[in-house]
C-alpha cells in the first residue's frame, strides 16, 4: 500500500511498514509489469506469491496529471511493492532510444510512487503476445485490445522466473 508521510490509510501504531531504502523489489508482494509505450502502456501484476503473471490493463496516456493519478492509484489499490519496467533493447543487447525513455518512465514511477523500479529484457515480448494472439482466433480489434497487457505479462512472467532463480542476465538496472 503507498503511504503518504509513512503512514498508510489503515495505519495502526503498531504497525511499521517497511521502508524501502534501495531499488531492490521485494521478494514478497505483488509486482507490476510496465511495457511501456508513448501512447500506451500495458500493465500486468503479479501475485503476492510471485509466483504467477496476470495481464491487468492497457492504460492510454492522457497527460501528466492523469497519468500519475492513474498510476499512484493503481499502486494503491493493487498494494503493489514494486515496478518492472521492460525495456526494448536492440539485437545486439544495446539500449534503444526507446529504453532511455522507458527508463525516464521508470524513474518517474519511483519519484511518484516512492516504489522501487527495476528494469528487464523486453525482447520479442510483443512479437510473442502477437504471435499467441494470433493463434487466438481473435479479432483485429480484440487482439490490439489485449496485445500490450499481454507483452507485459510475458516480460513480468519472465522477470519472476529469472529472480526465482536468482539470475540476474537479463535484468537491465541502471545503465
Amino acid at each position: 500500500m503507498v503511504s503518504i508521510g509513512g503512514l498508510s490509510p489503515t495505519h495502526h501504531p503498531r504497525q511499521r511498514r517497511r521502508v524501502v531504502l534501495s531499488d531492490e523489489i521485494p521478494s514478497t508482494g505483488r509486482v507490476a509489469g510496465i511495457d511501456y509505450g508513448t501512447v500506451r502502456i500495458g500493465i500486468a501484476v503479479s501475485d503476492a506469491g510471485q509466483a504467477i503473471a496476470s495481464p491487468l490493463d492497457n492504460y492510454n496516456r492522457r497527460n501528466e496529471r492523469l497519468d500519475d493519478q492513474y498510476f499512484t492509484t493503481l499502486a494503491r489499490e493493487e498494494r503493489i511493492v514494486g515496478f518492472v519496467v521492460g525495456l526494448p533493447v536492440h539485437l545486439s543487447g544495446d539500449e534503444s532510444q526507446k529504453s532511455h525513455e522507458a527508463r525516464q518512465f521508470g524513474k518517474h514511477l519511483k519519484q511518484l510512487t516512492g516504489l522501487p523500479v527495476t528494469y528487464f529484457d523486453e525482447r520479442f515480448t510483443t512479437a510473442h503476445a502477437e504471435q499467441l494472439l494470433q493463434e487466438s482466433g481473435l479479432t483485429k480489434k480484440k487482439r490490439k485490445q489485449r496485445l500490450d497487457k499481454l507483452a507485459a505479462q510475458i516480460m513480468l512472467t519472465a522477470w519472476l522466473e529469472s529472480s526465482r532463480r536468482g539470475e540476474s542476465s537479463q535484468a537491465l538496472d541502471d545503465g
